[in-house]
This record gives structure tokens, C-alpha cells and sequence, in this order.
């Protein structure tokens, strides 16, 4: 049994995240012979993560592509600024880290091409890092405030969310000397509280969430106004 198989045996048979000690070898291995539009990975300090993109579930799919929506409101309504959303993009950096959030966001002109002939992946020795980055928390919680969060301060990207769909919480963090620290407004959205995302998150236990990205719209016009 490959690595690869074994990681995701483990993990459909505990039902919880679990992280496998690997080499960066092992993670390549993995990520070349892995359907990229069926599995994620994450590779950091010796350790490889490998899930389903078929296994995240209704909720799952439901508020990725609610935030997903929340990008395109808020960067329709602040037009003056070139953003582009490229989630679930695999991020390599040197031959130690690599992670695919599910939310992937770059500011300015300066976002990754895919050009003929080219890797599906996007190497940060050629692009910068994102913006911001977000993981959609259903089952993954612990580890998106833990390994995942390490993976991403390493890569150096500025800005982290993760989306805890069970607690309807946002845990939003802004890299300062290396490491992330808790924060109550967006940097990458300028002046977004983050409260806000919660309560437009809060609106899915009564509506779809084209409604809430609706609600959220009208929000964010009363801020700007």
C-alpha cells in the first residue's frame, strides 16, 4: 500500500484528520499520482495530509461557496481594486511546504497564470504569496487552527481565515513577525469586521446562501455609506 492510500485509509476508517510523517519525496510521489481534482494535500515539517474533495458534504460546500460569493460582492462594490479568487489552488514553496486552501485570494495584477505546458500548481519561488488564504472548518477544525495555520504562516501569507462551520465563527489572523495573531477586521478586504462574515454566515439557518451573500450585499453598502 502506497503512502498515499494509507493516509486516506486512516483517515475514512478514524473519521477525523490525522496527519502522516512522510518526506517531501513522499509528498511528490503523492501529488503526482493523485487525481488533483479529487484529493488536496498539505505537506509541512515531515508531515503529509491528504483529503477527499468529494468528502466535504453539503456544509462544506455551501458556506465555500458563500465566501466565495463574499469575495465577488465585496470586490464588485470596491472596483477600484484587481483582486482574483483562485481556491483549491495547490501552493509549493521550496521542496518543505505546500498546502490547497479552500479559499485562495491574490490583490493587484501580480496573481499567478497558468500557461500551456505548465505544472497545476502554483510555485512561490515564481509568484508571490496570496493575499489570503481560508479553510472551511466542517470536520478539520483542530487542525485548521493548529498545522494548517503553521503550513500557512510559513508560506509567509499575510492573512488567514478559517470558517468553523459547526460554531458559525470565523477566526480570522494577520501574520506579524512570523506568526499569526487573532484580529477583528480584514486587512486583505480593508475594513471588514469580521463579525460581519459571522452574522452572514448566522443567516444560513433560515435561508440559501445566494440569500445570505444577498444580505451580505446590503451590508456592506450601509458600511460604505
Amino acid at each position: 500500500m502506497t503512502l498515499a492510500a494509507a493516509t486516506l485509509s486512516t483517515q475514512n476508517q478514524m473519521g477525523f484528520v490525522e496527519w502522516q510523517r512522510a518526506t517531501w519525496q513522499n509528498y511528490v510521489d503523492s501529488r503526482d499520482s493523485l487525481a488533483p481534482d479529487q484529493y488536496r494535500l498539505f505537506f509541512h515539517q515531515g508531515y503529509l495530509l491528504i483529503t477527499e474533495k468529494c468528502g466535504e458534504g453539503i456544509n462544506h460546500a455551501t458556506i465555500c461557496d458563500l465566501f466565495t460569493a463574499i469575495l465577488y460582492v465585496w470586490f464588485s462594490l470596491h472596483s477600484d481594486q484587481v483582486a482574483s479568487s483562485i481556491g483549491r489552488c495547490l501552493l509549493e514553496k521550496d521542496t518543505d511546504t505546500a498546502g490547497a486552501p479552500d479559499l485562495v485570494l491574490y490583490l493587484g495584477d501580480n496573481y499567478p497564470r497558468w500557461q500551456t505546458g505548465q505544472p497545476r500548481r502554483i510555485d512561490l519561488s515564481q509568484w508571490k504569496a496570496p493575499d489570503l488564504v481560508g479553510e472551511i472548518s466542517d470536520t478539520t477544525l483542530a487542525s485548521d487552527l493548529d498545522e494548517k495555520k503553521q503550513l500557512y504562516a510559513a508560506l509567509g501569507i499575510p492573512e488567514y481565515w478559517v470558517i468553523d462551520v459547526r460554531g458559525s465563527r470565523v477566526f480570522a489572523f494577520l501574520l506579524q513577525d512570523g506568526r499569526y495573531q487573532i484580529t477583528e477586521t480584514s486587512a486583505a478586504l480593508k475594513g471588514l469586521p469580521i463579525e460581519l462574515l459571522e452574522n452572514t454566515i448566522a443567516k444560513l439557518e433560515t435561508d440559501s446562501n445566494i440569500s445570505a451573500a444577498q444580505w451580505f450585499n446590503q451590508q456592506v453598502i450601509k458600511l460604505q455609506g
